[in-house]
């Protein structure tokens, strides 16, 4: 699917703030076709808004947890879809 490719791609960019713009409008195109995958959509959302906050304000080397977050969440999201 090509909105999860592109989400992946910007996870993997290294600019969070750029990349939590775009996914704002990328998540459009998901179809939330239950709670649970509009509940995903929006953990992952969160969970990159932290990543960006988090490296912003001290850094991208404290980030890492947070990249590695959002795209456990991210996988999540398209495990739901394919459903």
């Amino acid at each position: 699917m090509k909105v999860f490719d592109r989400l992946e791609a910007l996870l993997d960019a290294g600019e969070p703030q750029a990349a939590l713009a775009e996914a704002r409008t990328v998540v459009l195109e998901i179809e939330r076709r239950s709670n649970v995958v509009a509940g995903a959509v929006d953990d992952f959302l969160i969970d990159l808004m932290t990543l960006a906050f988090v490296a912003e304000a001290y850094g991208n080397h404290l980030a890492e947890a947070a990249h590695k977050l959002a795209r456990r969440r991210l996988s999540k999201v398209r495990l739901l879809t394919k459903t």
